[in-house]
């Protein structure tokens, strides 16, 4: 398997517009994995606490429009 310092060693020698795909798919990649994190918390409730803390303040009038 590859080392993470072979990774690195290949990223860095990669030529600019090859680095520039490199970037816009690990940018999809990290946004497909952080929105399967936030569908499984919320599937098993770990954002519960943090919805009803928001419907509270918003009915307490606490917020505002951004």
């Amino acid at each position: 398997m590859t080392t993470l310092e072979d990774v690195e060693k290949a990223i860095a020698d990669l030529p600019r517009e090859q680095l520039k795909k490199f970037r816009t798919w690990f940018e999809q990649f990290e946004a497909a994995h952080f929105d399967q994190a936030i569908e499984r918390d919320t599937k098993t409730g770990k954002l519960d606490r943090l919805a009803e803390e928001a419907f509270a303040d918003f009915r307490a009038g606490r917020t505002r429009e951004l």
